[in-house]
């Protein structure tokens, strides 16, 4: 959702009271990629996803189901981290990613749903057979 003038103005005053007070910080904060945070995420999360299945072998060779249970609960909560960290890295539905400002400001074009979609379908038989 794009922001209101008031907020535009608002928001574009601190950031320049931001710049005035710590130029250096500002600096550092505009030109960091958030792409990059999130490629940490996913590395991190793919670690973790590692360490899961060890875990989980680990159970079933000790014949320890809660061990495998827990290894089992490592894995699911990476690949979740990870597919996280990779659908907001990508420009997912999330916000993050690689749009730029102008194409933050534009409204975004829905795509027709089901039921459009089998209307579309119905007028187009019923043209063709009348």
């Amino acid at each position: 959702m794009p922001l209101s003038e008031h907020e535009q103005r608002m928001l574009d005053q601190i950031e320049q009271a931001l710049y005035a007070e710590d130029p250096k910080f500002a600096n550092t904060v505009r030109h960091t990629n958030p792409a990059v945070h999130y490629k940490r995420w996913i590395i991190k999360a793919s670690i973790g996803f590692v360490l899961g299945i060890a875990v989980l072998m680990g159970g079933m060779i000790l014949q320890q189901p809660a061990v495998g249970a827990l290894g089992f609960l490592i894995m699911l909560a990476c690949a979740l981290w990870g597919l996280s960290g990779w659908r907001k890295g990508s420009g997912g539905t999330e916000g993050g990613g690689n749009a730029s400002p102008a194409q933050a400001k534009q409204p975004r074009q829905q795509k027709p749903g089901m039921m459009h979609r089998f209307e579309e379908r119905w007028r187009r038989r019923q043209e063709g057979d009348g």
